[in-house]
């Protein structure tokens, strides 16, 4: 049943699709760039700010509070970061730590270090974080870690408080800080056999299905998570972490990325690429430059609905202006 055939109250709609935040944004967007986008018009403004969040192409470039706001972003960002990208899982390359927090930045330039680090220990050891990884390894723990981040970090004080005999029935307020320091005193407080050993799965499992009776920020499925931990008798946070990454079901909730077997096929961005590949390739005397400037910018209208119109504006006047200085040599 589409969700257009079942009655909604307004109220409820609004805060589900948070219509209002993306309102927000656009009117601030516009009273920043007022003279840029009045030109062409305010209606057409508002049409291609939607349009982009509905293609989820709004998040290019924009900064780290922002593609975080909602998990609409953080799914579009993934699904940018995957398909900008791909092209490196399909060459074999292996990236390090501060490799992939580069290619983060370049499509959010205050992209922080501490996510790309957490994602590191989802694919690699504790002791082993300086090691190279995989596209494909990096971007399914990527996507968890970035998805679903409060969520992991109530789940890892649970643990450690598991881990250290404590009770876990405490309100979880997680931030960075605390995590690291909890992290320190648990090094400190347990041996090294018993973190190898981790906690019992069913308490963590009660207590997980606990936490999200009284969260209000997202989480994976209860039946996903439960459905891990009735695999083995006792778990690790780390363990959990990665059969959680590689849960097909968690994948496909999310909806950003492709399954691990379609992860490196990308008919239209390849078609994409073709046609800018085959415009920059003609010969000098049949206007190549003309053509790779027009399929720059039809690539830079999908890219970024919140610049492209200041970008097709100045390519114009720049093909424009090179079209006079031709005229004019000719003569």
């Amino acid at each position: 049943m589409s969700r257009l055939s079942t009655a909604v109250p307004a109220e409820r709609y609004l805060a589900d699709s948070q219509v209002l935040f993306y309102l927000t944004d656009a009117v601030t967007q516009l009273l920043e760039h007022k003279e840029e986008y009045t030109q062409f018009g305010l209606i057409r403004y508002f049409a291609e700010y939607f349009s982009s969040v509905k293609n989820s192409n709004h998040v290019l470039f924009r900064e780290f509070n922002y593609i975080r706001a909602t998990q609409h972003n953080r799914a579009s960002f993934i699904r940018v970061f995957w398909r900008c990208f791909r092209q490196i899982g399909k060459s074999g390359d292996l990236l390090s730590v501060p490799e992939y927090r580069s290619l983060l930045q370049l499509l959010c330039p205050d992209f922080p270090l501490e996510v790309v680090q957490s994602t590191a220990r989802i694919v690699l050891t504790d002791d082993a974080t300086d090691c190279l990884m995989s596209f494909s390894d990096f971007i399914y723990a990527f996507q968890l870690q970035f998805y679903y981040q409060e969520f992991l970090d109530s789940v890892l004080e649970i643990y450690l408080d598991l881990l250290a005999g404590k009770s876990p029935n405490t309100v979880i307020v997680p931030t960075s800080s605390s995590i690291e320091q909890l992290l320190s005193a648990t090094v400190e407080d347990n041996d090294k056999e018993e973190q190898q050993t981790g906690v019992d799965s069913f308490t963590l499992s009660q207590c997980v299905d606990a936490l999200c009776d009284r969260i209000n920020y997202s989480h994976p499925s209860r039946s996903c998570v439960r459905d891990i931990l009735e695999q083995t008798d006792r778990v690790t946070y780390s363990g959990l972490l990665v059969s959680l990454a590689e849960h097909e079901s968690i994948n496909q909730t999310i909806g950003a990325l492709p399954s691990r077997a379609e992860l490196l096929i990308d008919p239209e961005m390849d078609q994409e690429l073709d046609k800018l590949i085959a415009q920059i390739s003609v010969s000098p005397g049949s206007n190549s430059s003309g053509s790779a400037v027009g399929g720059l910018k039809e690539v830079q209208r999908r890219a970024s609905p919140r610049r492209n119109i200041h970008h097709r504006r100045r390519m114009e006047v720049e093909s424009d202006g090179s079209t006079e200085e031709t005229d004019s040599s000719e003569n």
